[in-house]
Order: C-alpha cells, then sequence, then structure tokens
C-alpha cells in the first residue's frame, strides 16, 4: 500500500533550490534511510512528509487515516514541565495512563533519564533529544520520521534502539549519519543529490555499490555524448552536403547534444595537512582521579600515549568520557595525578559542544580550546585568528582558500558565524583544529551532524595523520574504522582497555557473557598502571602484578612485533630484487635471519605477558 506520494516536487531557500522536479514515494512497511550531504534537504523532506512545509510545486498526498509522528532534530519542551510529562504530553488518555506511564518510565531508564520529576529546562540539548525519542516510540503510529535519532544515545542505547526499529513493524523514514544503524535497519535508502532523490532498495552496503554503478554509468554516458559531439561539430564545420531538411535535423542534434547538461560532480571537502614533529615525550596520564560531588567520574587511570596511537573512549552518557578529554586537554583540572605534557605536544582540540559564551577554563599552552564560538565573528576572521597560511602537503594555503576546500564558497566566509548551520559550524570548528597542524587530535563525537561524505574523507585524512588520535564516539562505523584501541568505563570510575575497534570489543563483551566471566576489576593492565604511586587504589589483595619493566613490554611489545614483520617483509623483496648480486643477498639474507631471531624472542615475551596478564586479571 502507498503511504505517501510526492510527485515533481520543487523547493527553494533563498537563491538555493533544494528539490527541483524531485519525487519519492513510501510503501507500507518500507524502512527507509535518507543520506545526503549537509544542506542537501534531508530535514526539509521529512519536514513536508509530516506536512510541516509545504513544497513551492508539486504535490504530496498521503492515505487516508495515516498516523504519523515526527521526530526533529532539535525538539522543544516546555522548559516547567517535568521529564515524565515531556513524554506523556499528547499520549496519555485515562484508559491508557497506567500502561503508557509504566512503559514511559521503563524507557526512560533504558536511555538514561532517571529523575522523572526534573523539569526540562534543566536537561541538556541530549537528554531533551531522547525525551522526544521516547515520545515518539511510545505513540501510536502508522509512519515515524526520524530525524537524526542515534545523535546523543551512546553505544548500548544505540544498539537497543537499532533492535527496537527493527522489530517495529510500521513505515519508517530516518535521516542519520550512523552507518552501521542505516546498515542494520533499512531495507531502502534514499539519496538527496543536486536537487534530485535517488532510490536504492537495499541497505547501506547495496547502496554503496549501486550508486557507484549509477555514477560509472551517468559518466560513461557523458563519454559518449562528448564523443558524438565532436564527431557532429565536425559536420558543422564542414558544412551540409546533404538535403535541407537532413541538414536541419542534424543542427538540430547538434545542438541538442550542445545544450545537454553534463553529470556534476559535488564539491568534495578536501582535508590536507602537516602535523608538527612529535619528541620522544607524549603525554602520560598517571593517577587521574575527577569526582563530582560524591560521583566518581574517573578513578585512579593512568596511560601512556604512543607515536600512532589510535585510542577511542567509549561508555554511557555522563560517564565522564568528555571530562576525561577536557583534563588531557588542560581545559578541566584533575582533582588527583598529573597530566605530563611532551615540549613537542601540540594539540588539537575538537569539542562536543559549541558554545557561544566564552570557556571559564584555560587550556594548557600547547593546547587551544576551539569550543567557543563567537556568533557575531566572520567565519574567515574566525581562521584568520588561528593562522594566516597552512603548511599542507600541497604547500601553504591561505585561510580563504581553505576554507574553500572546506566547502565555505567566497561569499559565506564574509557571513557571521551566527548564521551558519549546525553542520556547517562543525565543519568550520573541526578546519580551525587542523589549521593549527596539530600532533596530538582529541575528537569530542566527532560524527555527530557531520555528513556521510565528510566523515569518510576524515577517516581517510586519519590514515595518513602521523600524530596520535583521541576519540570519544558513539559512531560505532568510526570506531572500527579509526581506532586500534578501545578505553570502556566500566563500574564506577574504571576504565578497561580492550585490542582493536568496537567491533571486537564488543565481540569480547559478547563472549565474556556468554562464558559467564567477570570483567578485571583493576583498570586495563596496558594502562601502565604503575603499582609504586601516590594515592593509588587497589582493590582486594593482589598476589600478582606487572613490574614496571614488565608493565612498559607489554604495552609496547605488540607495535615492536609488527614493526618486525614490516622489515622483514621489505626485505624479503629486496632479496627478490637481489638475486644476482650475491655480495648484496648475502648481507640481506644476514640481516633477515637477525631480525626473524629478534621476532621469535619478542613474541616468547609476548606469550609469557600474556599469561601473566590472564592470571592478574582473574584475580
Amino acid at each position: 500500500m502507498n503511504l505517501i506520494n510526492i510527485e515533481k516536487i520543487t523547493k527553494a531557500f533563498t537563491d538555493r533550490k533544494l528539490f527541483d522536479q524531485a519525487s519519492f514515494s513510501l510503501q507500507e512497511g518500507e524502512k527507509v534511510g535518507v543520506i545526503g550531504i549537509n544542506g542537501t534537504g534531508k530535514t526539509t523532506l521529512l519536514k513536508m512528509l509530516a506536512g510541516m512545509e509545504e513544497p513551492d510545486e508539486g504535490n504530496i498526498t498521503t492515505a487516508n487515516h495515516v498516523v504519523i509522528r515526527y521526530l526533529p532534530q532539535h525538539p522543544e519542551f516546555n522548559s516547567e514541565m517535568s521529564s515524565l510529562d515531556c513524554v506523556l504530553e499528547g499520549n496519555v488518555s485515562d484508559e491508557n495512563r497506567w500502561t503508557i506511564e509504566s512503559d514511559a518510565k521503563a524507557m526512560m531508564a533504558r536511555l538514561g533519564i532517571r529523575d522523572f520529576a526534573q523539569p526540562a529546562g534543566q536537561l541538556s540539548g541530549g537528554q531533551r533529544k531522547r525525551l522526544a525519542l521516547i515520545s515518539v516510540l511510545l505513540s501510536p503510529a502508522d509512519i515515524l520520521l526520524l530525524d537524526e535519532p542515534t545523535n546523543h544515545l551512546d553505544n548500548e542505547m544505540a544498539d537497543w534502539l537499532e533492535e527496537y526499529l527493527k522489530k517495529w513493524r510500521g513505515a519508517l523514514v530516518m535521516v542519520t549519519h550512523d552507518r552501521y544503524f542505516l546498515d542494520s535497519v533499512c531495507n531502502r535508502i534514499v539519496e538527496i543529490d543536486k536537487g534530485s532523490v535517488y532510490s536504492y532498495q537495499t541497505n547501506y552496503s547495496g547502496f554503496l555499490e549501486l550508486k557507484a554503478q549509477r555514477e560509472e554509468m551517468e559518466m560513461a554516458s557523458e563519454r559518449k555524448r562528448q564523443s558524438i559531439l565532436r564527431v557532429e561539430l565536425e559536420w558543422m564545420r564542414r558544412g551540409a552536403r546533404a538535403r535541407s531538411t537532413k541538414q536541419k535535423a542534424h543542427i538540430q542534434r547538434y545542438e541538442e547534444l550542445r545544450d545537454r547538461q553534463a553529470p556534476v560532480q559535488d564539491a568534495k571537502l578536501e582535508l590536507s595537512s602537516v602535523s608538527a614533529r612529535l619528541g620522544k615525550t607524549t603525554v602520560e596520564l598517571e593517577h587521574i582521579c575527577k569526582n563530582y560531588g560524591e560521583r566518581k567520574l574517573i578513578d585512579d587511570f593512568n596511560y601512556i600515549f604512543l607515536k600512532g596511537d589510535r585510542v577511542g573512549f567509549i561508555g554511557p552518557n555522563g560517564c565522564g568520557k568528555s571530562t576525561l578529554m577536557k583534563i588531557i586537554a588542560g581545559i578541566v583540572p584533575q582533582d588527583f595525578g598529573q597530566v605530563v605534557v611532551g615540549q613537542t605536544v601540540k594539540m588539537g582540540y575538537y569539542a562536543q559542544e559549541i558554545s557561544s559564551e566564552k570557556p571559564e577554563g584555560d587550556a594548557r599552552e600547547n593546547s587551544i580550546d576551539f569550543s567557543y564560538m563567537d556568533p557575531e565573528q566572520r567565519v574567515i576572521d574566525y581562521v584568520k585568528d588561528t593562522a594566516e597560511y597552512i603548511h599542507t602537503a600541497d604547500g601553504m594555503v591561505t585561510a580563504s582558500a581553505m576554507l574553500e576546500k572546506f566547502l565555505f564558497p567566497p561569499d559565506k566566509q564574509y557571513s557571521p558565524i551566527g548564521k551558519l548551520s549546525g553542520g556547517e559550524k562543525k565543519r568550520l570548528n573541526l578546519l580551525r583544529v587542523l589549521f593549527t597542524s596539530p600532533n596530538f587530535l582529541l575528537l569530542d563525537e566527532l560524527s555527530n551532524n557531520l555528513d556521510i561524505a565528510t566523515l569518510t574523507i576524515l577517516e581517510d585524512y586519519l590514515d595518513r595523520f602521523e600524530g596520535i588520535v583521541v576519540a570519544v564516539s558513539h559512531d560505532r562505523y568510526f570506531l572500527d574504522r579509526t581506532m586500534k584501541r578501545i578505553f570502556a568505563f566500566e563500574g564506577e570510575g574504571k576504565l578497561r582497555q580492550y585490542e582493536g575497534g568496537y567491533t571486537d570489543y564488543s565481540m569480547r563483551k559478547a563472549a565474556e557473557a556468554e562464558a559467564g566471566q567477570e570483567p578485571p576489576a583493576r583498570t586495563a593492565i596496558k594502562a601502565n598502571t604503575s603499582a609504586a604511586g601516590k594515592g593509588q587504589r587497589i582493590r582486594g589483595p593482589q598476589k600478582l602484578k606487572f613490574t614496571y619493566k614488565e608493565q612498559k613490554d607489554y604495552e609496547t611489545i605488540e607495535g615492536e612485533m609488527a614493526n618486525l614483520e614490516d622489515r622483514i617483509a621489505a626485505l624479503e623483496k629486496d632479496i627478490e630484487t637481489s638475486a644476482h648480486d650475491f655480495v648484496k643477498l648475502s648481507q640481506l639474507m644476514a640481516e633477515k635471519e637477525e631480525l626473524e631471531t629478534a621476532l621469535e624472542e619478542k613474541m616468547e615475551r609476548w606469550m609469557y605477558l600474556e599469561e601473566l596478564a590472564a592470571k592478574i586479571g582473574e584475580q
């Protein structure tokens, strides 16, 4: 059954045309993911489907008696109403109040809202978004329209919502940048691109393949058009030798080919910068503790960041992830412990929230806090406050040229920041962070408000980035794509370490749950937890522990093994090309044998340390 039908709509804002003769339909039971770069009209499409906006041209037809519920990107509530009343508003009658209220409280607790009486005016933007999501999910509906439902959800909440929507039997249209979510929930992907709507009857993985095929077909058609056009142009230059009627048709064909619009390539964000050199000492966290009132956020956390580290922090909302990032950046002081920062470390801190009010704290000397944006300041001045030029792989680039690479055309560069969309502010914030040429990147919820195309380019940039990357993220794809180590907040202020990305972490947790294992009570052993430290807090007797040397070896040995394997692989290639140079071949073989011996020793040491770590973890 066709629930909603959109026919040849046109919609423009000022001089920007979002939709140009676009069509769309929604069938019963379809779960549609809407994607496209920021500013293409994804939110506008949802609002038109919800009847909140009208197209300039075209028709939108909705089937009779269809009930639609809409989750806005930035919901608003009466600041005086309690959290529970915000959820129940519009959902409760005398007959169903008991059931609905019980379901509402259970869902609120599931999404981390436990103070049901707290006024909405005291809630954060993320908490209000979760309240609105609960209200929509509790309502009887035939169609759900969800704008960024996974924003402000931690990993466990996102997993829960994913399962909920997979089982939900109604139709769904959703805007999200969570690629795993799109892959798991949606059976159809709709892409908004240059005013048109393209539909793909598949999930996100299938969409990537089909879009590549579509673009290749468009380019093939354009190559064919250009080839025919060259022949036609040559014919026009030579003059017609055929009858006049045939000549007229030929001219018309030439003009039609000439005037046909070629496929338009999207402007793509370009990321390129050269990071500052990183010395031997990077950043060391020693016995970091942080409390808020009686609540313990971080309890005795130790870690030494190594060159090339890619470390992700995950955990429930409000557990202290952003606080830890601010402690590292020097914006928030720790209650106990110290942060040792090397002289060559140059931090770039990408804040989760962008504020129009100046922060009270000051970042440490070798890091800059970009969480503040003056809404009256011009875009180009915001960047020039950092530097007039940036050194990139292609040479020196001006602030204005770099803004163009970040999809800010010249006319927008002189607009006040207050007129930018949320996604544009995030993109501008990212540019200014990278403009400092940092070698230690702190990224707090980078994937919020950034479109998939931008995230993909950023992930490629991080592959080439030679410094250290530390990220807080709920984007499971981003964590899998970029991170090599995960720290999870587990228990009261305790962090546990997992090697690999988010999928490796979740598989480890699932295996432990199946085996009925209890996780180690201590912070991850690899986190350089020195036994001799002021204020160290150890729960229960410990019969085994790492020595300082063992702790250092356990932290670095996997990287050393990988380095040895890479050197051996490179030598094997050199040996293949030196078969006729017996002197050089003998030297290479001797070097290879030496490296293989060193690798065997490292592997034996690694096995011993792994066994010791397992025994310590079982205590």
